[in-house]
């Protein structure tokens, strides 16, 4: 357990707005990471950001020493995410083509000096492919991947994240694997 975030968290609980702050610069780029992996969307993304905050500022006298900060913030974000895709569902297809224009996730930042000009056309491609792959992924599967492979949570910690049992988390990463496995071998077949 992370002792630094809980005792900022009781000092923003108290009334201290650097410690508030501090957990913000901690944990913004994370939650901005989430929520773009999930909604494919720069302002939407933002939006996410701004929410979480709002709702660990007003809820931070929910927040339970026990458990770990990374965990209760990450709940927040992910909740507020899926929400945000439920509401969108019947007007956005999940597997549309990413706009450009709003912005490049990490995938596209990752250079390497070794490549070749042809390799890093290769790794782009590979890189869009299993971009495409994710955001295809089926809503109850899509947050349980990201989590996991994305952000590197253990089972028990997407468990909870997601407020839902390990088992549970652990049928849906499988299966969401199983997905993206047969879509990128269907695609490779093209």
């Amino acid at each position: 357990m992370n002792y630094v975030e809980t005792r900022l968290a009781k000092l923003a609980l108290s009334g201290d707005r650097r410690a508030f702050i501090d957990l913000v610069e901690l944990y913004k780029d994370k939650i901005y990471h989430l929520a773009y992996r999930m909604l494919h969307n720069v302002q939407e993304s933002e939006d996410i950001v701004q929410e979480t905050f709002l709702r660990v500022y007003t809820n931070l006298h929910r927040y339970d020493e026990n458990q770990k900060f990374s965990t209760w913030i990450y709940r927040i974000g992910t909740n507020l995410c899926i929400d945000r895709l439920r509401k969108r569902k019947p007007s956005y297809s999940l597997d549309a083509d990413v706009n450009e224009s709003e912005g490049n996730d990490w995938y596209s930042m990752l250079k390497s000096p070794d490549l070749t000009p042809e390799g890093e056309v290769l790794l782009s491609e590979t890189q869009e492919q299993v971009r495409n792959a994710i955001d295809s992924l089926p809503e109850k599967y899509k947050a349980t991947v990201i989590l996991r492979y994305l952000h590197d949570m253990s089972l028990q910690e997407i468990s909870d994240v997601l407020d839902m049992p390990v088992t549970t988390v652990k049928t849906r990463v499988h299966r969401g694997r199983e997905f993206l496995r047969q879509k990128l071998e269907k695609e490779t077949l093209l």
